[in-house]
């Protein structure tokens, strides 16, 4: 009988060294619980707690959780579970053992992550990897990529999110900003010292940061493959939820906290690479350019960023950030050269920051929705067009690529229309993120709001 990607994990597994070191971590440091987390299709962390002792049966034969945990058990308007509903069976969760951690921040506890499996007793796709799965997703993609393509992609993310409690309210000038104020970081030094510190612990290599706006920190971690970041953005916050609690505080990734705050976002800076050669620049050429195939692929972004928009501003909130124009959020799909008002920009020779993303984008699928995206256009030798001189939001609109979509309702008809990203994610995981985000739309369209009451309760007669 030919073995399963179940079977395959697990016998990795059994054999891997990786499990006698963390066996071996486990008794040195007395770790008495362990994490077991799988992601899910909006970048929520679940999964399950058990005791260490039983570290060794569990990271081989894995932990089992409803597959609707894959959607946050979250329920349609009509009562109904997304991702199968009460009757799915379970999926099986397999650690990949060189994420193996010990929390810093109580050595009791260790976490690792996993990926996702049917289970191995169905009659149909028994062991096979579960299509809803967004980080084992993002895997098998590089896997490919690299096979067909000979590349890797690398990245770096910048996470933009708000803090709020006593002592953390901006002062400045009235007119003026208090961004890259070092009386501000002074302010905030408790949360970046600890951010600091248990990331890196937890393996990131934490490089530089810095006040953004009021409430808004940004502290970067060095780029590296695009799995290996998607990992540590999740791990990251994760870090910051628990710094929050520590601090008595309040920490969020929400795009846009509050009318007229500066957005959330969670730029991606990436490269491909070959033999440890950036792909993206040419030898020699020290001025901001691109390569042909850099030029390509970032063809193939823009062609494919209103379809991504359903993942890069995955919530009816994100929205909010692109209408605010002239706060460094794209309002339409172009790129530039060092230009921060675009959708892409090259920020420096042979890098691209891609600006869509926000603070609440899964990264696993949006890293997916990149390679998707700029392998589509490396194949088809889709042109970007020249770059865009001066302020985009004063730009005429490029008719070459789609609109950018400005609500969620709009995101949702963009992917339905984008085959290459369908294709890319699959039938079951591309029907569960527009059947859960139309919910989302749904429930957000049925809601009277603050701001409707204060239009229109006294507006007549």
């Amino acid at each position: 009988m030919t073995a399963t990607p179940l079977d395959t994990h697990r016998e990795a597994n059994a054999s891997s060294p990786e499990l006698a070191a963390a066996l071996s971590t486990i008794a040195e440091l007395g770790v008495e619980f362990v994490y077991f987390q799988a992601v899910t299709i909006t970048g929520r962390v679940v999964g399950k707690v058990a005791p260490a002792r039983h570290f060794e049966r569990l990271a081989i034969r894995g932990v089992q959780q409803h597959q609707t945990a894959v959607a946050n058990l979250q329920g349609t308007r009509e009562g109904v579970l997304l991702a199968g509903g009460v009757n799915a069976p379970e999926y099986t969760a397999i650690p990949d053992l060189e994420t193996f951690a010990v929390l810093p921040w109580d050595t009791g506890f260790a976490r690792v992550f996993c990926r996702l499996y049917e289970p191995d007793h169905l009659p149909e796709r028994a062991g096979a990897e579960f299509a809803c799965d967004t980080r084992g997703l993002l895997r098998r993609m590089l896997a490919g990529f690299t096979d067909r393509t000979g590349l890797e992609l690398r990245t770096g993310c910048e996470p933009e999110m708000t803090w709020q409690g006593e002592g953390l309210q901006a002062q400045f000038r009235p007119g003026s900003s208090p961004a890259y104020h070092i009386e501000h970081l002074e302010r905030n030094r408790p949360i970046v010292k600890k951010v600091v510190e248990y990331a890196q612990a937890l393996g990131l290599d934490m490089i530089e940061g810095d006040y953004e706006d009021e409430f808004q920190v940004e502290l970067n971690f060095m780029y590296d493959r695009a799995d290996r970041t998607a990992d540590r953005l999740t791990t990251y916050r994760q870090i910051c939820k628990q710094v929050a609690r520590e601090l008595g505080i309040h920490a969020s990734f929400m795009p846009k906290p509050a009318t007229g705050m500066m957005g959330n976002g969670c730029h991606h800076n990436f490269s491909f690479w070959h033999d440890d050669v950036n792909v993206l620049a040419e030898p020699g050429v020290t001025e901001l350019h691109l390569s042909e195939v850099g030029r390509h692929a970032l063809g193939g972004l823009l062609a494919h960023s209103a379809g991504a928009m359903l993942v890069n501003g995955s919530t009816v909130n994100s929205y909010k950030r692109y209408w605010d124009a002239g706060q460094f959020a794209p309002s339409r799909i172009n790129w530039g050269l060092d230009n921060k008002t675009c959708t892409v920009r090259l920020s420096a020779v042979g890098r691209l920051e891609y600006k869509l993303p926000d603070a609440a984008v899964n990264p696993y699928l949006s890293h997916a929705a990149i390679l998707a995206a700029c392998e589509d256009g490396m194949k088809n030798a889709i042109d970007p067009g020249e770059p865009t001189q001066g302020s985009s939001y004063d730009a005429p609109a490029d008719d070459r690529f789609p609109a950018l979509p400005l609500t969620l309702g709009e995101a949702i008809g963009a992917f339905r229309a984008d085959q290459v990203l369908n294709q890319a994610f699959g039938p079951e995981l591309s029907a569960l993120l527009v059947d859960y985000h139309a919910d989302e739309w749904a429930r957000y369209c049925g809601h009277v709001t603050e701001w409707e009451r204060e239009m229109y309760w006294n507006d007549t007669p």
